[in-house]
């Protein structure tokens, strides 16, 4: 006789009540060998189960996976139908893959899996993230009904990591207006021009997002958004966010957005405290005017990050003169940048124009505490030297301002 894997939790009857047989899930019983470790629990444990606070047995669901979820149905009768009631759904990357080798709509599969679930949930869902997997799918019309069900819930937080080609959200989307977090992946974002913003926003992220040409001025109001991400998007010019609260602002990837950031922020940007800019071009006149007007109109600015992953691409086809002459200039930043404490520059190559970068920072920052260089690891030592010998002779405003010179 094969062996068999029995379940964790295992229910079965006897003439007077009904009990639990618990068993390892890793012990096997076979034929010849039945003396398993095994305990009776009784209904009066049992209870302990049930009677556990609403509160704890939402927050005990929240935090299972979606089938362990729906496996305590098992556990006592006030539990059997306790995940129906989920508010916080997760149909992460682990869970797709799993059904998508299925199929989308086979028996199984992720879609026809996913519709029951949104069949058998009661009452709204107030955070759901959703990883669409890369498999055969004609359309996004099952994914729009969830969106649809989403708009009418007044869904808060909302992640929607897509590995398919790009999906359009649906207009009721832009109906999801009690958002408090959203995160999107691989999607193209074409409001009407009768959008008015998200209110309550707090944190938004953003990775290889296509914005419509149909944005052109159109002015996004996300009154109370404090963290903003932007990777790898397009055509982010063609609009603005109005926000009077960001916090956090990164951007990646996203040439138009350094080059045209500054029209996101208010005059003066108060609240900003961290600004994080990758793949910056510190040879690029467009993008030094633009970080050098954030820096004079963010006076609580505290940290500075910047990062250059494409080093291959670094000095293609970049006319570097103009941008010294800026920066040579008497009064290309004449601001005191009283706030700032922290400066990263990572995986950059000693160039004139960043050299000059450099230098106009510490002599604009009085309250410097550290600033961190990291030269790119293809650089040869000769050249590490040298870059680490010009930094170490500029002056610096702040007599505490520690050098810290990273090897890559």
């Amino acid at each position: 006789m094969s062996s068999d894997i029995i379940p964790m939790i295992q229910p079965f009857f006897c003439k007077e009540n009904v009990h639990f047989l618990i068993v390892d899930e890793n012990v096997t019983i076979d034929s010849n060998n039945y003396n398993t470790k095994r305990r009776l629990v009784t209904c009066t444990e049992v209870d302990r189960f049930s009677n556990l606070p609403e509160n704890l047995i939402d927050l005990i669901l929240e935090k299972l996976p979606i089938q362990d979820a729906v496996k305590t149905h098992v556990l006592s009768k006030r539990w059997r139908y306790k995940w129906t009631s989920m508010r916080s759904l997760v149909l992460d990357k682990r869970f797709s893959e799993k059904f998508a080798k299925k199929g989308a709509f086979g028996h199984n599969g992720f879609i026809r899996i996913t519709n029951q679930i949104f069949y058998f949930l009661k009452g709204p869902i107030l955070k759901l993230h959703l990883h669409i997997p890369n498999m055969i799918l004609d359309s996004f019309q099952e994914v729009d009904q969830w969106m649809l069900s989403l708009s009418r819930d007044g869904v808060r937080e909302l992640v929607i990591i897509n590995k398919k080609r790009r999906y359009q959200l649906p207009c009721y989307f832009f109906r999801c207006l009690e958002l408090r977090k959203l995160k999107l992946g691989n999607c193209i974002i074409k409001p009407s021009l009768e959008f008015q913003g998200f209110l309550y926003l707090k944190n938004l992220s953003l990775k290889n997002i296509e914005f419509g040409a149909n944005l052109h001025g159109t002015i996004i109001n996300i009154p109370q958004l404090k963290k903003l991400k932007l990777f790898e998007c397009t055509n982010v010019y063609n609009f603005k966010i109005k926000s009077t609260k960001l916090f956090v602002l990164v951007v990646i990837s996203c040439p138009d957005a350094t080059k045209n950031i500054l029209k996101w922020l208010p005059h003066p940007a108060n609240s900003l405290e961290l600004l994080t800019l990758y793949e910056f071009k510190f040879g690029d006149l467009f993008q030094l005017q633009g970080v050098l007007c954030i820096l004079r109109n963010s006076p609580n600015l505290e940290r500075l990050d910047f990062d250059y992953q494409d080093l291959e691409n670094m000095h293609l086809d970049l006319d570097v003169k103009p941008a010294l002459a800026y920066l040579e200039a008497f009064d290309c930043l004449h601001q005191t940048l009283n706030g700032l404490k922290t400066i990263n520059i990572m995986d950059v190559e000693r160039s004139r124009p960043l050299l000059l970068f450099i230098k106009l920072l510490l002599e604009h920052s009085p309250t410097l505490e550290k600033i961190s260089i990291r030269p790119r690891e293809t650089s040869d030592a000769n050249e590490k030297f040298n870059f680490a010998k010009d930094v170490i002779r500029f002056p610096r405003a702040s007599s505490k301002a520690e050098l810290v010179y990273l090897d890559p």
